[in-house]
């Protein structure tokens, strides 16, 4: 399949690897590039820029296809050095960039400058609009049934993805909820360009997370996730465990970050995903996971959907036409 996004970003498959925080590493981001897909590479996952520059040598050591870096911009209590990551992914020679948290316009400049394509992350058709006005050459709309970040405006897939199509020129990038050919036929009917998957490749064999949090995916169902920091304008996506539950209780409760903040902190969710302990921490996934049932290989993923993308287009699709 050719699109816009293959096109733009140089790769095979209309398939970008969500970047995920502690997930996103080497290893995974080079099987999923070398699979035909987009990998990407989580820039905060490394404790320094220094670090990030290795990390970044490691994944090209492993292939010579397109990946990304993301660069996350969110509020924090320990100020992040976001120049200096951006200067490394600059300095590394990487030519695919996605942003995500906050408005990256200060950014852009020194991306643009340095021949980067940038992708942007955003949760409303409203978001994606600016994006495009402060010059970025494609957005990930990530819908309500993400995992992580959903934003405050609850907007299901099915609405936002050909609303925002609708309302800017460059390229769309389906996010939330994707996992399978099914969805990515779909999200090609709305209108997008291509699909993002988190959940579903953190869910492989190349993925760095403990094999007990991948069986706890594909044991888990599509209930079987809860938002968690509503009350703080912050809601993300976790799995139903017993400590997300007790957050949720903490909010009910009027409780602010100053009780919530040890509760979540995100070295508890790294623990989680080394460590195997699915109580341990609040760890993010999506609500895809109920349609997740094996742990393939990066290639041996891509390679179902775009076979079963094209049976359901050729098979079931025309047949209902063709008569």
């Amino acid at each position: 399949m050719k699109t816009a996004i293959t096109r733009l970003l140089g790769i095979e498959h209309p398939i970008v690897q969500g970047g995920m925080q502690w997930v996103a590493r080497a290893e995974l981001v080079a099987a999923v590039s070398n699979a035909g897909a987009l990998g990407v590479l989580t820039a905060l996952t490394q404790p320094t820029p220094e670090a990030l520059a290795k990390e970044i040598a490691r994944v090209r050591s492993m292939t010579d296809r397109p990946f990304a870096v993301n660069l996350t911009m969110l509020p924090t209590l320990k100020p992040v050095p976001y120049e200096a990551y951006r200067d490394v992914i600059i300095d590394s020679g990487v030519k695919i960039v996605e942003t995500a948290g906050n408005n990256p316009v200060g950014h852009m400049p020194a991306f643009k400058a340095a021949g980067i394509k940038v992708i942007h992350k955003c949760t409303t058709p409203r978001h994606a609009r600016k994006a495009e006005q402060i010059g970025v050459d494609a957005v990930s709309i990530d819908g309500f049934e993400c995992a992580g970040h959903v934003g405050e405006d609850d907007i299901p897939g099915l609405i936002l993805i050909p609303a925002t199509v609708a309302q800017v020129g460059i390229p769309v990038i389906a996010s939330g909820g994707f996992g399978d050919a099914r969805g990515l036929v779909a999200a090609l009917a709305l209108g997008a360009e291509g699909i993002n998957m988190g959940t579903r490749f953190m869910c492989t064999r190349e993925s760095p997370v403990h094999d007990n949090i991948k069986q706890t995916i594909v044991a888990n169902t599509e209930a079987d996730t809860i938002l968690i920091l509503r009350s703080l304008r912050n809601s993300s996506r976790v799995a139903r465990t017993s400590l997300a539950r007790s957050v949720v209780e903490m909010e009910q409760a009027g409780l602010g970050i100053a009780e919530i903040g040890p509760k979540v902190a995100g070295g508890k969710g790294r623990r989680v995903y080394e460590e195997g302990d699915v109580e341990e921490g609040i760890w993010t996934v999506g609500m895809v996971q109920g349609l997740i049932d094996d742990v393939p290989t990066c290639e041996a993923l891509v390679a179902r959907i775009m076979s079963q993308a094209e049976n359901l287009v050729r098979e079931r699709l025309l047949a209902l036409v063709d008569r």
